[in-house]
């Protein structure tokens, strides 16, 4: 196969500089200086299309950003202290898959953060 990674995420916004302000504060997720890329650490991805009817993430959204994180309940704190509902659910929660919570970022898109099972 030829494909290697993700080579980008793009999706449209009513104000592109503080969606993309907003995502390097709390999240740590953006370029860096004058570059336009961000550098991830090397990890798994999930590429998989749900049903159409599927109540994993809003009925109005196509898609759903997931971001794969280490210390979810260091993040999970950060992002409470600085004003930012964060949803956990016991059951989204396994050894198999890691743990699971939910946010939604300024423009109302629901963000999953990832924190996979140790190796």
């Amino acid at each position: 196969m030829h494909v290697t990674g993700i080579g980008g995420v793009f999706f449209r916004s009513r104000d592109p500089q503080a969606r993309a302000a907003w995502y390097a504060t709390h999240l740590g997720v953006g370029p860096v200086g004058d570059t336009w890329t961000w550098q991830q650490q090397a990890g798994p991805t999930v590429f998989m299309p749900f049903k159409a009817d599927t109540d994993y993430f809003p009925a109005d959204q196509p898609w759903m950003l997931n971001l794969r994180v280490r210390d979810l309940d260091g993040l999970l704190a950060q992002l409470r202290t600085s004003g930012i509902a964060v949803e956990t659910r016991a059951e989204w929660d396994s050894p198999e898959t890691g743990r699971f919570a939910r946010l939604i970022d300024p423009e109302g898109l629901q963000v999953e953060l990832w924190e996979p099972p140790a190796a």
